[in-house]
């Protein structure tokens, strides 16, 4: 595939891996993107998983259709994405590969037998690489994901490499690019959102009708769309005006106070997404969360702790820097209700966070004198 007539894509589809990063289900597969550009000299921009390792050489050998390359452009060490770099080195004695001077501090981590220091050129941001009629200008993306990120701006196809900017699980539009790329951003960059502000300012001063990423799909329409949800995530900001209600249940107890909330909200003209902690996917449940405006939480009480599917959903959340919400607890105990407390605990460590007061305390099974406290509630998350 061409993605102009003088770039053509090189990448591969991996249906086989279960979890990405070790963590994260991808029943729609994924990814691992790269090209190789053709003028006077010839770019192959990043490698991929070891995974596809031949299904990659095959590709761009086929590409390639005997002529050697003169540049390996590395922008991210992930090993997803670099994993050949030795096999591409030891194959074309002759090329050089072009990265940050991060990343090419990285790689004898990775690989043992390559001589970097002589056959590889640092970057940074804006140092320029010519190719002949066009030349790469470098974009520096540091902690988008990892510290040595640099992207790549083709002036004369207006391309962006973006790296792993603007990437998403599985492989095409109809598998809805909004809902796997909001997934794939909030768990894997979703930490990092300055650093993804600062980088959305720099591309906003390029000319850009492409951008290629190293997953998902090549972007070419609708780019104003693309960036603008990056925008929105990477600044914290609910995506849909509505409630994400999220509940831990040991018994069905707390499940059946969640629901009726959830039903109660609805009925007044709320968007509602509801999640099992304890049998959902956790990234989605994670990406739903930073999409709403408000949040309920219900919980059962667990070892004068909180039930540990809402204890690591929790946790998850910090770790990915969410701020800026609305929250309602609701906590279920039979004899000594703690997770209002441990709930409580965990989101006064996250920025911006207003917890709903009070916190409504169900005792084993929802009951006629609950139904105030539960309005209540429902009211303040209208």
């Amino acid at each position: 595939m061409y993605i102009t007539s003088t770039i053509k894509y090189i990448g591969v589809k991996d249906n086989d891996i279960d979890l990405f990063e070790g963590q994260y289900r991808v029943p729609k597969g994924v990814l691992y993107n790269s090209y190789v550009i053709f003028d006077e000299k010839i770019a192959i921009m990043d490698t991929v998983d070891a995974r596809k390792g031949n299904e990659w050489w095959n590709n761009l050998n086929e590409a390639l259709d005997g002529r050697t390359p003169d540049y390996l452009v590395v922008q991210h060490m992930e090993p997803d994405h670099s994993s050949l770099i030795a096999e591409v080195m030891e194959r074309f004695p002759s090329l050089k590969v072009v990265a940050s001077a991060i990343a090419i501090k990285m790689m004898p981590q990775f690989f043992c037998e390559p001589d970097f220091q002589s056959r590889t050129i640092a970057v940074k941001e804006g140092d320029t690489l010519s190719l002949g009629s066009r030349e790469l200008t470098f974009v520096a993306a540091p902690m988008v994901h990892w510290p040595e990120v640099i992207l790549s701006y083709d002036s004369k196809e207006k391309i962006l490499f973006s790296a792993d900017a603007f990437g998403t699980f599985g492989e095409t539009f109809e598998e809805g690019w909004d809902n796997e790329a909001r997934r794939y951003f909030l768990n894997i960059v979703g930490k990092y959102g300055a650093q993804v502000q600062t980088l959305l300012k720099k591309a906003a001063t390029l000319d850009i009708a492409t951008i290629c990423p190293l997953h998902g799909p090549v972007l070419k329409e609708n780019l104003g769309h693309y960036i603008a949800l990056y925008d929105t995530w990477s600044s914290y900001r609910p995506e849909t005006d509505g409630v994400f209600v999220a509940y831990a249940s040991i018994y069905g107890g707390t499940a059946e106070v969640a629901l009726k909330i959830a039903d109660s909200l609805r009925s007044l003209g709320v968007e509602v997404i509801t999640a099992d902690l304890a049998r959902c996917d956790a990234s989605e449940a994670l990406a739903n969360a930073f999409r709403m405006s408000r949040m309920v939480l219900c919980a059962s009480s667990y070892d004068a702790g909180v039930f540990p599917p809402m204890q690591h959903f929790l946790h998850h959340l910090k770790m990915k820097n969410f701020q800026s919400r609305r929250v309602a607890l609701v906590e279920n105990g039979s004899w000594a209700p703690t997770a209002g407390r441990v709930m409580r605990s965990m989101l006064e460590e996250m920025k911006n966070i207003e917890i709903v007061e009070p916190v409504v305390t169900i005792k084993s099974r929802m009951k006629a004198e609950d139904a105030a406290a539960i309005e209540a509630l429902v009211k303040s998350m209208q």
